[in-house]
């Protein structure tokens, strides 16, 4: 069964809101396993049995969070590869949104990963916002499950 991993940083609790409403409706597809870790907890090597991996990064002043930042970091040191998988971004915003650009980016060029576009970004998440947030997780699920 293909697995999804969710990945993020919330500080105010919107970026969290945002990874169970993916992590919701990536789960309506019955083939797909799906965890999300709190603030940038895994490791390696629980992310090297992900089939896709999404990482949720607020905005702070033009960048990602320092935590989300770290988190490349360490993925970088490391020797695993991460090639094939698929990878996703997603974030709430206070300043100008392009966190989750600036994550997807270092999924595809860094990590080489095939990335879904574009990242799924929106100030607070209401309840449409929300529902765009199953919307995403469900098609990045059905990208998982497709036979090829």
């Amino acid at each position: 069964m293909p697995k999804i991993t969710i990945v993020y940083y919330s500080r105010t609790g919107n970026t969290e809101k945002m990874a169970h409403a993916i992590l919701a409706g990536a789960q309506m597809e019955p083939q797909i396993v799906g965890k999300v870790l709190i603030d940038f907890e895994a490791s390696p090597t629980e992310l090297i049995t992900a089939d896709a991996i999404i990482v949720g990064t607020p905005t702070y002043h033009h960048d990602m969070a320092q935590g989300i930042k770290q988190f490349f970091e360490n993925l970088a040191t490391q020797s695993t590869n991460f090639a094939q998988k698929v990878g996703a971004s997603f974030g709430s915003f206070g300043w100008s949104g392009e966190a989750p650009r600036l994550a997807l980016e270092i999924m595809e060029h860094k990590f080489t990963m095939n990335v879904v576009k574009p990242p799924l970004i929106k100030y607070q998440p209401d309840s449409i916002a929300l529902t765009k947030g199953q919307e995403f997780g469900k098609r990045i699920a059905q990208q998982l499950v497709v036979p090829n």
